[in-house]
C-alpha cells in the first residue's frame, strides 16, 4: 500500500504563524492606539487622502460692547480663524529583516517575534515624538516653581483660552518632574500606547507621563483641541499592489514575508496617523522653575482708514489674561480704544499695543475720501 505523504488537513503551517503575528502586531497597536485617543478625550479618527494639507487654526476677534439703546442697531461682533499649515500628512514606512543566522542562533521567536514587537513600540514613539514636538510650538505660557504651580497655572490659561469653566484638560510631562510626588501619592497610574497616564491628577485633569516630553516642561491643551487624522493603509488602491494584514480602520499595515535570496525574513510595516491639536493658542507651554516673557503681536502692521471710519485691530498676548493698553502716536490724526481705530484727519499716526514690557505697533493712513 503506497504511503499517503501528502499534508494533514488543517496542518498549521509557518504561514498561518506568520499570519497570526501580523494579526497580533495590529490588534495591539490599534487597541493601543484606541486607548490614547480615550486618555486624549478624542471621539474619533478622520481618514485623510494622502498629502493633505494639516492646518491649525487661530482664532481671533472681539466682542462689540452690549450695551445698546433702545431701537438702535446692535453692533456686530467679528471673528474669524486664521489658518496655519504645518505639514501635509503622509505614509510612513518601515521595514526590518532577519536573517536565517540570527534565526538558527536565537531561534524563530527571539529573533523574528520579539523583533517585531519591539519596531511596533518604535512605530509608536515615533507618532508619539511627533505629537509632542507639534504641542511645543504651542502658543501659550505659564511657569512655576514647580509642577504643581505649573499645572495650577496652565489650568489657568487654558480656563481664560477657552472661556469654558467645563473644558476637560490634559497635561503632557516628564516623569521625572512627577516621580517623587508619584511615589508618595495613593493614585492609579494607566497605560496606553507606551504612555503612563493619570486621570484626574489633582483635580486639574489627564496628565499623560512620557520620556519624550522635554524635562522640566508641560504641555497642555483642551481635550476638545487635540483631533487625529490617518490614511487608511487598507485603502486607496493600495490593496491592489500589496498584501498587508490590516483591520477594517486602516490605521497600520504589517506584511511578513520570507527572501529566499537573501534568506531572511523581512517585516514592512505601513502608517500615517497625525495627532496635533487644532488651535495652536490653545496649547500651553509651561516651564518648571522658568519665567514668563509676555509677548503682544498685532494681526495687522498697516492699514488704511478714513476721516469718521474705523478699523480694528486685534491683539494677541501670552500669557493669556495680559492686559492690553492702547495709544496713539497722533490724537489729531486717529484715536484708539480696545483696538478700534477711528480716522480724524488726513494723515498718518502709530498705533500701539503694550503688554507688560512687550509692545506692537501698526502705523495707520487716513484718507480724506469717506
Amino acid at each position: 500500500m503506497a504511503l499517503d505523504m501528502s499534508p494533514e488537513k488543517n496542518l498549521i503551517t509557518k504561514e498561518d504563524l506568520a499570519r497570526a503575528r501580523e494579526i497580533d502586531f495590529v490588534y495591539q497597536f490599534t487597541d493601543n492606539i484606541k486607548k490614547l485617543m480615550e486618555a486624549l478625550g478624542v471621539t474619533r479618527m478622520i481618514p485623510k487622502q494622502e498629502g493633505t494639507v494639516l492646518t491649525a487654526y487661530k482664532a481671533q476677534g472681539i466682542l462689540e460692547d452690549g450695551n445698546v439703546e433702545e431701537g438702535a442697531i446692535i453692533p456686530l461682533s467679528h471673528y474669524e480663524t486664521v489658518p496655519i499649515d504645518f505639514g501635509k500628512i503622509t505614509v510612513r514606512k518601515w521595514r526590518k529583516s532577519t536573517g536565517v543566522e540570527s534565526i538558527t542562533d536565537k531561534g524563530y521567536d527571539q529573533a523574528v517575534g520579539k523583533t517585531t514587537t519591539a519596531m511596533l513600540k518604535d512605530v509608536q514613539k515615533d507618532i508619539r515624538k511627533d505629537l509632542f514636538d507639534f504641542m511645543a510650538t504651542g502658543t501659550g505660557q505659564a511657569a512655576g516653581a514647580d509642577f504643581q504651580e505649573v499645572l495650577a497655572q496652565s489650568w489657568g490659561q487654558l480656563q481664560i483660552l477657552f472661556e469654558d469653566n467645563e473644558i476637560e484638560m490634559v497635561f503632557f510631562m516628564n516623569p521625572l518632574d512627577v516621580a517623587t510626588y508619584l511615589s508618595k501619592a495613593q493614585i492609579t497610574v494607566q497605560n496606553a500606547f507606551g504612555m503612563r497616564y493619570v486621570q484626574d491628577f489633582l483635580g486639574l485633569g489627564t496628565v499623560i507621563l512620557n520620556g519624550s516630553v522635554p524635562k522640566g516642561k508641560i504641555y497642555s491643551t483642551a481635550k476638545s483641541n487635540i483631533v487625529a487624522y490617518y490614511i487608511p493603509v487598507n485603502g486607496a488602491g493600495v490593496e491592489k499592489a500589496f498584501t498587508f494584514t490590516s483591520d477594517e480602520t486602516g490605521l497600520i499595515g504589517i506584511h511578513e514575508f520570507p527572501d529566499y535570496d537573501r534568506m531572511t525574513v523581512n517585516d514592512t510595516v505601513m502608517s500615517g496617523i497625525k495627532i496635533f491639536a487644532e488651535r495652536l493658542d490653545g496649547v500651553v507651554v509651561g516651564a518648571i522653575g522658568g519665567t514668563v516673557t509676555t509677548t503682544v503681536t498685532l494681526d495687522k502692521t498697516t492699514a488704511t482708514v478714513p476721516v469718521d471710519g474705523n478699523v480694528k485691530l486685534n491683539a494677541t498676548v501670552s500669557p493669556a489674561g495680559t492686559a492690553v493698553t492702547w495709544t496713539s502716536s497722533d490724537d489729531t490724526k486717529a484715536t484708539v480704544k480696545d483696538g478700534v481705530v477711528t480716522g480724524v484727519a488726513a494723515g498718518t499716526a502709530t498705533i500701539t499695543a503694550t503688554a507688560g514690557e512687550a509692545t506692537a505697533t501698526c502705523t495707520v493712513t487716513v484718507s480724506a475720501g469717506a
